[in-house]
């Protein structure tokens, strides 16, 4: 018992920065990107006011994103140290107190609920319900199998939605259901992932026992169809002005193809790192750069 004491003191000597930012997720901070989505669907991501406010937005939800990290490690730590990859945690690894990590948490939850009220009530709103919704999934909710796939693409449609009330740009329902169906698809494709993977550990994320490997595939599929059909819809039926409607409609076909290809190495048992695959697959970025193209050619030519 003296040596596993003495073995932490050590390790929380380790510098408290390096291990806040550890903490902080840096890899995780391109999902603040979903904030610039809205802005770019209206056609003003080329304006630098409603892109500047759309970017504040991202800084917003970055640290409150970094509050809901703090809080998770805390009350994961016990698990965490019997995974094979969270175990490196800064709290799991000893290497940052609880106390240290809530404060932190405390303070970027603070900081940004105040810097999404500076942006105006809509998105402070978005930011107060973001932050309400994730700490009911780290307390509890995402033991609870559907609703912790759903809170999680939540998170995703209330990034999109802040998005647009920041700049300033009407936010279509076509917009939200390709923003809902987009996450949930991810999320699906991520859990079954991580079921097939022999490094998950059941008893960091008991819930994947909940959850029938058919159901996660059907899951996958209805994600794929919605999100396909709703920016489908949203394309060939843009409500906007000055723009090309044809390339719009043109790009549904790499957006598409997109969609498939991603499915199709979920389901061969890869997903459980979405970030990381969609980068490393050619045929995904073919296609991904083919629809930005196409897209932007349409917004903004």
């Amino acid at each position: 018992m003296t040596d596993l004491r003495e073995s932490q003191a050590v390790v929380l000597r380790k510098p408290v920065g390096r291990s806040l930012f550890r903490l902080s997720r840096p890899q995780q901070w391109h999902k603040a990107m979903m904030l610039l989505a809205a802005p770019a669907a209206a056609g003003v991501i080329d304006q630098a006011v409603p892109v500047l406010r759309a970017c504040v937005a991202a800084v917003a939800f970055i640290m409150l994103s970094i509050a809901i990290y703090a809080v998770n490690d805390v009350r994961d730590a016990p698990d965490d140290r019997r995974h094979p990859g969270k175990q490196h945690r800064p709290v799991a690894a000893y290497a940052l107190s609880p106390a240290v990590a809530l404060a932190w948490g405390f303070a970027t939850a603070v900081a940004g609920l105040a810097i999404a009220a500076v942006l105006g009530v809509p998105t402070f709103l978005l930011g107060l319900g973001y932050l309400a919704a994730q700490l009911a999934y780290v307390y509890g909710l995402k033991h609870i199998a559907v609703v912790d796939v759903v809170l999680v693409a939540l998170g995703f449609v209330l990034r999109a939605a802040a998005g647009g009330t920041a700049a300033g740009v009407p936010v279509s329902n076509w917009f939200l259901l390709v923003s809902l169906f987009g996450a949930l698809f991810l999320v699906a494709g991520k859990r079954r992932a991580e079921q097939a993977s022999t490094v998950s550990d059941a008893r960091s994320r008991p819930v994947l026992a909940a959850y029938p490997a058919a159901w996660l595939d059907q899951l996958v599929t209805v994600a794929l169809l919605g999100t396909s059909l709703s920016y489908g819809l949203w394309a060939f039926q843009y409500l906007g002005d000055d723009v090309i409607r044809q390339l719009l409609a043109v790009s549904f076909l790499p957006f598409l193809t997109g969609l498939l290809r991603y499915g199709l190495l979920v389901s061969t048992g890869r997903g459980e790192l979405p970030e990381y695959e969609i980068f490393r697959d050619r045929v995904l970025l073919v296609a991904g750069a083919t629809w930005a193209a196409l897209l932007a050619m349409g917004l903004y030519a």
